[in-house]
């Protein structure tokens, strides 16, 4: 299994009136979380770009246990448990407060697209061999 973390510090335009973080902005930190544990592969999304693929997000679960706040320091853990072996990547995260409260949990998949036709395809080479050691 393949983990990584990140963090966000929650900033005042992504709460609501309660100074509570507005639940659609737990797509973005989950982004977040998604594109640095490419980097800390040694890889981005760029160059997977550039590779000619594509990463739509396909489905989205998320639920909510805790709230987070303005100011909170976050962290968001990232996880892919199966090494894929077709067309799609599962990714699971949780978010994390300064207390190390699990604040939510969230499974996110997304296709290998080829950019120039929009069939799928299967997961870049070079981002195989980064995962593979982890499984």
């Amino acid at each position: 299994m393949f983990e990584s973390t990140t963090q966000i510090r929650v900033r005042y335009a992504e709460t609501d009136q309660m100074s509570v973080v507005y639940y659609g902005n737990y797509a973005q930190y989950f982004e977040v979380g998604r594109v640095e544990s490419i980097r800390q592969l040694g890889l981005s999304y760029k160059q997977i770009e550039e590779f000619g693929v594509i990463m739509p997000v396909v489905e989205m679960n998320i639920k909510f246990l805790r709230s987070a706040e303005y100011d909170d320091l976050l962290t968001v853990k990232t996880s892919v448990k199966e090494l894929p072996t077709n067309h799609k990547i599962e990714f699971h995260q949780e978010v994390y407060n300064e207390a190390n409260k699990l604040l939510t949990v969230g499974r996110i998949v997304l296709y290998f697209i080829d950019a120039a036709t929009k069939a799928k395809t299967n997961m870049p080479a070079l981002l195989k061999e980064k995962l593979e050691k982890f499984f």
